[in-house]
């Protein structure tokens, strides 16, 4: 199989606010960053991720290709959910042999609506969403259901948050928000306002290269050397809500066993636990160093941020094997894994 990294990686200071900037200008100095770091002007494929939901407008990925700049044509495609799934086609597309280049990027702005409303909109159209569950009620289910399951207690919940919040603190991306206060009233019981991911406006890009070109634009790359994705049944209530096969079926496919650093969307804090036995992580697994999802979670791209977070590991040789993970859909319906290594080979020698 042909050998492709991630070769550079940027993202935008995120917003817990709406600061007045359309999404194309949350992205353009994304893009002119990523462009001089690499010193490309044009890439071989482009694949973005975004939601018309969030921006209120159908087609709105085309206006931001302005931001990428169009003319002369590209060749380019879009996933209407995050952008680590548009990272994932265009790994693919690098698979074909025919270019060495690829830039994949994401943004959201999801201080323009109301996103638990909006959220809504991807249940079932005639079972659930009719009902108006929003996307904490459903994830309060789940975090009740894995409590009891398990045998954590809520004070594990707030451990998470804490450290989520502290290394978010360390991270000049994230929004930095305050230690957990111990006495904060629910939001749907069991989840208080810390266990759930704050509302975040931002972008992210990335670029992947092969072979030599991926070599000759990075002095570490972070070679991608296995990525898979799996889904779990669309209606909650036929699933146990308290494991994610999908996503031990996907962190199995894709190697994850033996990784020193894990960049997990976590949503909610409830998630990381989760996630945590699925993809089998063991305690000397540093998680979430950024301060993941619970610290900044722009949608459409904090998926792609997590697999960004993990590459500028390698890139800066802290960490030799990391993995980034995304999730899409109510309660880790769908999830996606992706581990990176300093060696195309995945071993140390």
């Amino acid at each position: 199989m042909r050998e492709i990294a991630v070769v550079a990686f940027a993202q935008t200071r995120h917003s817990g606010a709406d600061e007045g900037l359309a999404e194309i200008e949350l992205l353009a100095p994304v893009i002119t960053g990523i462009k001089e770091r690499t010193g490309l002007a044009r890439f071989g494929f482009t694949c973005s991720g975004s939601c018309d939901y969030l921006a209120g407008a159908p087609f709105s990925f085309v206006s931001a290709l302005d931001a990428v700049g169009a003319w002369p044509p590209i060749s380019e495609s879009h996933v209407e959910m995050d952008a680590a799934w548009a990272l994932y086609e265009a790994w693919v597309r690098l698979l074909h042999g025919d270019i060495d280049t690829a830039l994949v990027y994401g943004f959201g702005k999801s201080s323009q609506g109301n996103l638990r409303a909006i959220l809504t909109q991807q249940l079932d159209p005639y079972h659930l969403a009719p009902l108006g569950i929003d996307s904490v009620s459903l994830a309060a289910l789940q975090a009740r259901a894995y409590l009891e399951r398990s045998g954590a207690k809520e004070d594990d919940l707030r451990a998470v948050a804490a450290r989520s919040r502290a290394s978010g603190r360390g991270n000049p991306f994230a929004l930095h928000l305050p230690e957990p206060g111990g006495d904060e009233e629910y939001d749907v019981a069991p989840l208080r306002p810390y266990d759930v991911a704050p509302i975040t406006d931002g972008a992210a890009a990335i670029v992947l290269a092969a072979g030599d070109k991926a070599r000759e634009l990075c002095e570490r790359p972070a070679w991608i050397t296995g990525i898979d994705h799996r889904g779990e049944p669309h209606a909650p209530g036929v699933r146990d809500l308290t494991r994610s096969e999908s996503a031990r079926l996907a962190g199995e496919k894709a190697g994850a066993d033996g990784v020193e650093v894990a960049e997990l969307h976590a949503q909610f804090s409830h998630e990381e636990l989760i996630l945590r036995e699925a993809l089998g992580l063991r305690d000397g697994v540093a998680v979430n160093p950024s301060g993941g999802a619970l610290s900044a979670n722009p949608m459409m791209a904090a998926g792609l941020i997590r697999i960004g977070e993990a590459a500028a590991r390698v890139h800066d040789g802290s960490a030799f094997r990391t993995l980034g993970h995304a999730s899409s859909g109510p309660c880790l319906q769908q999830n996606l894994v992706c581990v990176l290594s300093a060696s195309p080979g995945g071993n140390d020698g």
